[in-house]
């Protein structure tokens, strides 16, 4: 392990498997983002893997599935999941969520909504006493293409300080598009003292997608600590 933040992820990863993982799975659902490569690294290591079929989140975490020699599925063939396993960009003591810095927010809510169980696995960095205090970015926002400058407007209208349309960078002139061919938009709205209010109001948003607020869809977040521990956080 190259940092005991490395070896910690590592931990909480395995620790959330082992804790969590059903007896007679047979459905899993695998999300992205640095810890969750640990989380496929376990599952990948049990005897029955032969025995359940992994649903992944989008690009990365297929790329996970395969190569940790497990079964690949899709979500429209296998829509009842056992559990799902995923990351977060920040978490609250509440257990809301925000995702969708790697821009895979609908199909991670998709897994995680069709998930009996839904666990979080991060490091450190993503604890947080309100969500919007250390994620900074802002709120990822999936939408249809030719809403963005309405859409913008409206989320104006409703509070955000900032909304930024998310570019490709270096890699590709003009703007992210995501798995699902859409637009993200990154809505800053500061501390967000109400996050499924908020949800709700940008969801209600012609144009909108879905939002990377999940509220009330995690059961315990497992993170990696600076100091190499583990803390889980439940509801």
């Amino acid at each position: 392990m190259s940092s005991p933040v490395e070896s910690a992820k590592k931990l909480a990863a395995y620790r959330a498997v082992d804790e969590n993982f059903p007896e007679n799975a047979k459905v899993i659902g695998i999300g992205s983002g640095s810890t969750v490569i640990y989380v496929a690294e376990r599952i990948g290591q049990l005897k029955n893997k032969d025995s359940f079929t992994c649903i992944p989140t989008g690009f990365q975490s297929k790329q996970l599935i395969i190569d940790n020699g497990l079964k690949l599925g899709a979500i429209e063939q296998f829509p009842d999941i056992d559990i799902a396993f995923d990351g977060a960009d920040e978490v609250d003591p509440q257990l809301n969520l925000i995702k969708g810095g790697g821009a895979c927010l609908f199909q991670e809510k998709l897994v995680a909504a069709a998930a009996k169980k839904f666990i979080v696995v991060a490091d450190y960095r993503k604890e947080s006493k309100k969500l919007g205090e250390s994620w900074r970015q802002g709120v990822p926002i999936e939408i249809v293409p030719n809403s963005y400058a309405k859409v913008t407007q409206a989320l104006y209208a409703l509070g955000a300080k900032k909304v930024d349309l998310r570019q490709g960078g270096k890699a590709k002139a003009g703007p992210v598009i995501t798995d699902n061919n859409n637009f993200l938009l990154d809505a800053d709205f500061g501390e967000i003292e109400d996050p499924e209010k908020l949800h709700v109001q940008i969801k209600l948003l012609v144009g909108v997608v879905d939002t990377g607020l999940f509220t009330q869809m995690a059961s315990k977040a497992y993170f990696g600590e600076e100091s190499g521990e583990v803390t889980l956080w439940k509801v």
